[in-house]
C-alpha cells in the first residue's frame, strides 16, 4: 500500500500514531510529507491521556520540523480542561506556547438524562425479583425506541445481558446475522473477532439492529447511524465517559441526546445521580496527560537518529517543543542518550547493545548498526503485549488469570479461580504460584482488573452531595423535605430518591456521614475475629490505592505485621487477625515524604515488575521482534526480571526504571491527588474522625462484601448485605427507643 502511495501520493492520509512514526523514518516517504498543510487529530482526548498520545506529540514535532506551515486541528466531543488539551495539541516554540484557537460548541444539543431504579427498595428485594425487574425495564425501554445502545462496564456483563434478553423475551430479539428485520440483537466488545465487530457496525448503520450491547468498544469514533436511546448499566465512573457514551444517541446536530442509567446498588445510585448533575452543569472531569515518559522518548530518539544525524542541543530543543516534554530536565535527557549510546557496558551481558552513536566532542548523534531501521520498524509502538498468566500449584496448572489482575496481587492475597480459593505466593515470567485450601475469604475480587476507576473530580462532587445531605439531617429536616431536595438537586426518579434517602438516614443514625472534607475511620471486628479498620475516603480507587499501599507499608515497617487490604472507589480497609495500631501508622504518612514512601512500597510489587517490562519494550531494551522471530510475552517478562536487577546495580534511578515507577504512581495510581488529600488533612481542611461499631455501617457494606462476594452466589451476597442491614436497623431502632425514654 505504501509503495503505491509513493508513486501516486494521496491528498488525504488517514493513519495511526504508530504508522506516522514509521513514515517519519522512511526516507522516501518523507519527501511527500513536506507539503502537509493540515494535521487533524480526531478523538484527541482518547490519545492525550495515555502514552500513545505522548508518542504522537513527538511525531507531530518531527512533522512540524519538516513542514513549518502545518496547522493542527484537534477534535473531541467531551473534554476538560480545554486549555490543557489545546497546549497538548499545539506544543511550544522557543519556550512559548504556540497560538491556538478554542472553539467550544459541545453543549448545543438538548440533554434528556435520568437515573432509573427498577425497584423501590434496593436492599429488601430477592435477587430473582430484582433481576427480572431490571430486564423488564430494559425490554420496555428497548421496545419503545427505534434503536438502543446498551453500555456495560465489563466484557462478561455484555455477553450476559445479550443472553438474558434473548432468553427472557425470545420473540423480541433474534441474532440471525443474515436477517434484515430490525429485531436483531448483537454484542460488541474487543475480545470478539474483527469480522464480527464489523458486521455489527454495518448492520447498526443500516438500521437492521434493534439493540447492541457493548463494553467500552463503541464509545469512540465510528459513525454508527441512528440511535435514539443509550442505556448505561451501572455507573460510567466519569462525566466525560458518560457524555461520550450518551452522546452516541441523537447524533445529528439538533437531535435530543437521550440517556438512561440503570442502577441496582445504592452506592452506584448516588454516584450516577451526581454524575448526571455534573453532566448537565457542564462539569467535566479533568484528564491526566502523562509527561516526561522516558521510554517513549528513547524510542523517538532512536527513530530520529535513523532518519538523520542531528546535534545533541538541536535534538533537545525539538523534544522540548512537545507539551509532554516541555519540562524535560537535561539530566533525564542525557541519561536516555547514554543508555541508547551503550554507555553502560554491563548491559551488553544482557544483549542490550548501543543503538545510536554520540560524539561528545562534536555533539552529533546518529544511528548505529546495519539493522537499525528494521529493528525500529518492527518494534515500534506503545501498546504492550498482554497475555494471560498461568496459575500453578507446584507443577499442576489450575487455570489462568489476566495480567492486569496479577498486577493487583501481593504475596498472601487470596483470590477465587474456577470456584476455588487460592493464596498467591509469587510469580515468575507468565506463571503465578499459589497454594490451595485457604480458609480465608478473598481479598481481591475477580472483577477488579476490569472495572473502570471513578474519577477524582466526580468523587469530590459526590462528597459535596454527601455533605449537603448531612447538613439536612443535622438540621432535623423532615423526610419529605429531604426527598424534595434530592429530586430537585439530582436527576433521579421517585424510586431512586426514596432509596437515597433511606441509605443516608441509616448511615446518619447508625454512624456518621463521611464527605470530601471528612474521612470517617470505622473499626469493627467480624464474627471470625478479624479486625477491620475501614477508611471512608471517597476519592476514587486510584487515590485509595496510593493511600492503602503506603499505609500497609508503614504498618509493615513500624509494627512488623502483614495486613490485608481491600480497596474500592469509596474507601479502603486494612484487616488483620492480630492487634495493630492503624491510626498510629496513618499519622506517620506526611505529604512531603509521600512519594518516597510509595516508591519503597511498590519496589518489589508485581505491578512494578510488569510495568518495567512494558517500559523496557517501549524503550527497545527488550525487542519483541528480532531477525524475523517474535519473542513470547513470557520470555519478555523473564528477560525483564533479570534486566531489572541489572539496571538497579547500575543505578536505582536508571532512566527506564524511573519511568516504570512514574507510570505506576502517576498514570496507574493517582499520587498527585493522594498527596493533596494528605495536605488537606495536615492543614485541617479534611477532618479524620474515628468510630467503633459492632457491625459495619451501611456505607461500608459493599467494601466489606466485595471479597466475600466471589465465593458466594449473588443471592448469598444479597442475603449477606441484607443480614448486615437488619442488624443496623435493629441498632437504630434501639437508639431511637432509648432517646424517647
Amino acid at each position: 500500500e505504501k509503495a503505491k502511495m509513493l508513486k501516486k501520493p494521496p491528498h488525504i492520509l488517514i493513519t495511526t500514531p504508530e504508522s506516522l512514526a514509521i513514515l517519519l523514518s522512511s526516507s522516501k516517504f518523507i519527501e511527500n510529507m513536506k507539503a502537509v498543510e493540515w494535521c487533524i487529530i480526531d478523538e484527541v482526548h482518547a490519545l492525550a491521556e495515555n502514552k500513545r498520545g505522548t508518542h504522537l506529540s513527538l511525531s507531530l514535532e518531527r512533522l512540524q520540523a519538516l513542514t513549518p506551515h502545518m496547522t493542527r486541528v484537534g477534535l473531541s466531543a467531551t473534554i476538560a480542561p480545554l486549555e490543557d488539551i489545546a497546549r497538548y495539541l499545539v506544543g511550544y516554540e522557543n519556550s512559548k506556547e504556540r497560538p491556538c484557537k478554542i472553539v467550544d460548541v459541545q453543549f448545543i444539543k438538548k440533554l434528556d438524562l435520568k437515573v432509573l431504579s427498577p425497584i423501590p427498595d434496593l436492599i429488601n428485594m430477592e435477587h430473582g425479583k430484582m433481576h427480572n425487574s431490571m430486564y423488564e425495564l430494559l425490554d420496555h425501554l428497548i421496545q419503545t425506541h427505534k434503536t438502543t445502545l446498551i453500555f456495560t462496564n465489563t466484557r462478561s456483563a455484555t455477553e450476559r445481558v445479550v443472553h438474558n434478553l434473548k432468553d427472557k423475551f425470545p420473540k423480541n430479539y433474534i441474532e440471525d446475522m443474515d436477517s434484515d428485520e430490525a429485531q436483531g440483537i448483537g454484542a460488541h466488545h474487543s475480545s470478539l473477532s474483527k469480522t464480527h465487530r464489523h458486521s455489527i457496525e454495518e448492520r447498526l448503520r443500516k438500521g437492521k439492529l434493534k439493540v447492541v450491547v457493548c463494553s467500552t468498544s463503541l464509545e469512540l469514533g465510528i459513525d454508527i447511524g441512528f440511535i435514539d436511546l443509550v442505556i448505561c448499566l451501572g455507573s460510567p465512573k466519569s462525566v466525560a465517559r458518560a457524555l461520550q457514551r450518551i452522546g452516541r444517541s441523537g447524533h445529528k446536530l439538533h437531535d435530543v441526546t437521550k440517556g438512561r442509567i440503570i442502577v441496582l446498588d445504592r452506592d452506584d445510585l448516588i454516584e450516577c445521580a451526581v454524575l448526571l448533575k455534573s453532566a448537565v452543569e457542564k462539569k467535566i472531569d479533568k484528564i491526566h496527560i502523562p509527561t516526561n515518559a522516558l521510554d517513549v522518548l528513547a524510542q523517538h530518539i532512536y527513530g530520529i537518529a535513523i532518519q538523520n544525524q542531528i546535534h545533541y542541543n538541536e535534538l533537545y530543543k525539538l523534544i522540548k517543543q512537545s507539551y509532554c516534554y516541555h519540562k524535560l530536565e537535561k539530566k533525564d535527557f542525557k541519561e536516555v542518550i547514554e543508555y541508547l549510546a551503550g554507555k553502560y557496558i554491563s548491559l551488553e551481558d544482557r544483549h542490550i547493545y548501543a543503538k545510536i552513536w554520540h560524539d561528545e566532542e562534536t555533539g552529533m548523534i546518529g544511528k548505529k548498526g546495519k539493522l537499525a531501521r528494521v529493528l525500529y520498524m518492527t518494534n515500534i509502538g506503545t501498546i504492550p503485549d498482554e497475555t494471560s498468566v498461568r496459575v500453578k500449584i507446584g507443577d499442576q496448572v489450575v487455570g489462568s488469570i489476566e495480567e492486569a489482575f496479577l498486577e493487583r496481587l501481593r504475596p498472601g492475597d487470596v483470590f477465587v479461580l474456577g470456584g476455588n480459593t487460592y493464596l498467591f505466593k509469587f510469580s515468575r515470567g507468565m506463571t503465578a504460584q499459589v497454594s490451595a485450601s485457604v480458609n480465608r475469604p478473598p481479598t481481591v475480587p475477580s472483577w477488579f482488573s476490569e472495572m473502570l476507576p471513578l474519577s477524582f473530580d466526580l468523587s469530590i462532587e459526590i462528597g459535596k452531595f454527601r455533605k449537603l445531605l448531612n447538613e439536612k439531617f443535622c438540621a432535623n429536616k423532615t423526610k419529605k423535605e429531604i426527598i424534595d431536595f434530592i429530586l430537585k438537586y439530582a436527576y433521579v426518579d421517585k424510586y431512586a430518591a426514596e432509596a437515597i434517602y433511606s441509605y443516608f438516614y441509616e448511615q446518619f443514625n447508625y454512624a456518621q456521614i463521611p464527605s470530601h472534607t471528612r474521612i470517617i475511620v470505622e473499626h469493627y471486628t467480624n464474627e471470625k475475629g478479624m479486625k477491620h479498620v475501614i477508611f471512608h475516603s471517597l476519592y476514587g480507587r486510584r487515590v485509595n490505592d496510593c493511600l492503602s499501599r503506603s499505609l500497609a507499608f508503614a504498618i509493615g515497617r513500624t509494627q512488623h505485621r502483614d495486613v490485608e487490604i481491600g480497596i474500592s472507589d469509596n474507601g479502603f480497609y486494612i484487616a488483620s487477625q492480630k492487634q495493630i495500631n492503624v491510626m498510629h501508622a496513618f499519622k506517620l504518612l506526611k505529604s512531603k515524604d509521600f512519594h518516597k514512601v510509595l516508591d519503597l512500597a511498590i519496589d518489589n510489587s508485581e505491578v512494578l515488575k510488569r510495568r518495567f517490562r512494558h517500559c523496557a519494550t517501549r524503550s527497545l531494551m527488550i525487542l519483541r521482534n528480532y531477525k524475523g522471530r517474535r519473542k513470547r510475552v513470557g520470555r519478555q517478562q523473564v528477560s525483564s526480571m533479570i534486566l531489572i536487577s541489572a539496571v538497579k546495580r547500575i543505578s536505582p534511578d536508571f532512566s527506564i526504571l524511573k519511568e516504570a515507577r512514574r507510570e505506576v504512581l502517576e498514570d496507574l495510581m493517582d499520587i498527585e491527588n493522594a498527596t493533596k488529600v494528605l495536605e488537606g488533612i495536615e492543614k485541617k481542611m479534611i477532618k479524620v474522625e474515628e468510630i467503633f461499631n459492632s457491625n459495619p455501617s451501611p456505607f461500608a457494606f459493599n467494601l466489606v462484601a466485595q471479597g466475600v462476594a466471589d465465593i458466594m452466589k449473588i443471592e448469598d451476597k444479597i442475603e449477606f448485605i441484607r443480614r448486615m442491614h437488619k442488624n443496623v436497623l435493629a441498632k437504630i431502632g434501639k437508639k431511637k427507643e432509648v432517646a424517647v425514654e
